[in-house]
C-alpha cells in the first residue's frame, strides 16, 4: 500500500531533524509519497497565518503527518512582526494546537524510555507512557481579557468565589476557562486502557486534582474510575498532580501509563522525557480516530538553525510511532532496534550526549544499525 504523508518541518530545528527523518525513511524504503507543507512563523511573518488554509487541504489528502517544530512569542512581539498592512487584523494563534483541534486528535500520546547506554538516563529502569487529553481542559482556548461585562454577570450570579473580585476593574482581570467533557474524559482515558490492554502494561493511573480542582478533574476521576472496572486486569490508580511531580523524581519504575488532562499531561510529560534524557529523545503522537500528527516535543530552538547539531532521536522516535500506526511493525521494529543499538554503543553522539556528531551523522549511524 502507498502511503500520503505529510511532511511540515515549520521553524528552525524542525527543518533540520525533518532531513534527519527524510534520511531514514528513504533507507526503510516505506511505500510512501512525501508531501511537503507550510506551517509557522515564516508563514504568520508573511501572510499573517502559521497554518494556511492550502496545508489544512493538504493534510485531509494524506493519511498522517509528520511534524517538525514551531516557533512562537508573545502576543505584542508576533503583532510586531507582520506587515504593516496586517497589523491590528489578525492574531497569533498555535498552529499545532489548532490542528489537534481541527482534526479532532484528542489523545497525545508521549513515551518516555530509558534506553540502555544513554548517559543521560536518571534511571536505566523508566518505561512510561503518557496519555494526555489534547483537545480540551485550559487548553481550549476559551478565554478572556479584558473580561465582557456578560461574562462577569453571568459568573457572578452563579458563582460565589466571584465576591473576592468585586472590585477589580473588567481590563485588570484575564480569565481562561477549563472546559471538560464526559465524552472528552471517556475516550482519553478508554485509550490508555485499550493501550494498556494492547501492549500488555501492568497499571493505568490518573493524574488529576480532584481535591481542589472539583468539577472538572472530579469527572475525569469518575470516568476514570467506571472504565476501569471494565479491564479487571489492569492495575488503576490515582494521584495528584503536585504528587505525581515528586514520585516521579522518587520512583518513576513504578509507573506505566499515566492518563491526564491537557495542561497536567503537559507538565508530567516533559518531567517524564527529563528522566530519560531530555526532550531530544521525547517523541509525541497526536492521535484521533481518522487521522495523526506525529512529531518530537522540543522547540524549534532557533540558535540552532541550520547547524545540524541537535539530537534527532526523538524525530526518529516520532517515526517509529508514525510506523506502528500505519500498522508498519516490521519497519518500527527495524528503526527501534536501530535507535537502541546506536545509543547502547555511544559511538556516534550528539553535543547533548556528550559528543559531537551532526544531527544528519547520528541519523546516518541509526540507518546502519537498523541492519
Amino acid at each position: 500500500m502507498k502511503y500520503k504523508i505529510a511532511m511540515l518541518p515549520g521553524d528552525g530545528i524542525g527543518k533540520d531533524v525533518m532531513e534527519a527523518a527524510q534520511l531514514v525513511l528513504n533507507a526503510l524504503e516505506l511505500d510512501a509519497e512525501y508531501i511537503y507543507g507550510d506551517i509557522g512563523w515564516e508563514f504568520w511573518r508573511k501572510e499573517g497565518n502559521p497554518l494556511p488554509e492550502r496545508t489544512i487541504e493538504l493534510l485531509k489528502e494524506t493519511d498522517c503527518a509528520l511534524f517538525g517544530a514551531i516557533t512562537s512569542k508573545p502576543k505584542k512581539e508576533a503583532e510586531e512582526e507582520l506587515p504593516p498592512h496586517l497589523r491590528g487584523k489578525v492574531e497569533y494563534f498555535s498552529p499545532i494546537v489548532k490542528l489537534r483541534q481541527i482534526f479532532d486528535l484528542y489523545a497525545n500520546v508521549r513515551p518516555c524510555k530509558a534506553y540502555e547506554g544513554n548517559p543521560l538516563n536518571y534511571r536505566d529502569n523508566i518505561d512510561i507512557v503518557i496519555f494526555r487529553e489534547n483537545t480540551q481542559g485550559l487548553y481550549s482556548g476559551v478565554e478572556f481579557r479584558p473580561v465582557p461585562d456578560e461574562v462577569r454577570n453571568v459568573l457572578e450570579k452563579y458563582n460565589p468565589n466571584m465576591e473576592k473580585f468585586k472590585d477589580v476593574p473588567n481590563d485588570e482581570m484575564a480569565i481562561s476557562l477549563r472546559i471538560f467533557t464526559r465524552e472528552g474524559c471517556r475516550r482519553i482515558i478508554r485509550k490508555a486502557f485499550e493501550y494498556a490492554k494492547e501492549h500488555n502494561r501492568k497499571s493505568v493511573t490518573v493524574v488529576e486534582k480532584p481535591n481542589v480542582i472539583r468539577e472538572t478533574s472530579g469527572m475525569m476521576i469518575e470516568e476514570a474510575r467506571k472504565i476501569a472496572e471494565e479491564y479487571p486486569d489492569i492495575e488503576y490508580g490515582e494521584a495528584n498532580i503536585d504528587a505525581m511531580a515528586m514520585w516521579l523524581i522518587k520512583n518513576p519504575e513504578r509507573y506505566d501509563i499515566l492518563v491526564s488532562s491537557n495542561m497536567f499531561g503537559d507538565i508530567i510529560s516533559d518531567l517524564a522525557a527529563q528522566l530519560v534524557g531530555g526532550l531530544g529523545f521525547a517523541c509525541g503522537g497526536n492521535i484521533g480516530d481518522d487521522y495523526a500528527i506525529f512529531e518530537p516535543v522540543h522547540g524549534s530552538a532557533p540558535k540552532y538553525a541550520g547547524k545540524y547539531v541537535v539530537n534527532p532521536i526523538a524525530m526518529l522516535r516520532s517515526v517509529k510511532m508514525m510506523l506502528d500506526w500505519l500498522g508498519e511493525k516490521k519497519l518500527a521494529e527495524k528503526l527501534e532496534n536501530g535507535i537502541a543499538r546506536t545509543i547502547k554503543e555511544g559511538k556516534v553522539r550528539t553535543y547533548d550526549m556528550g559528543g559531537n556528531a551532526t544531527t544528519l551523522e547520528m541519523a546516518e549511524e541509526v540507518i546502519r544499525n537498523m541492519d
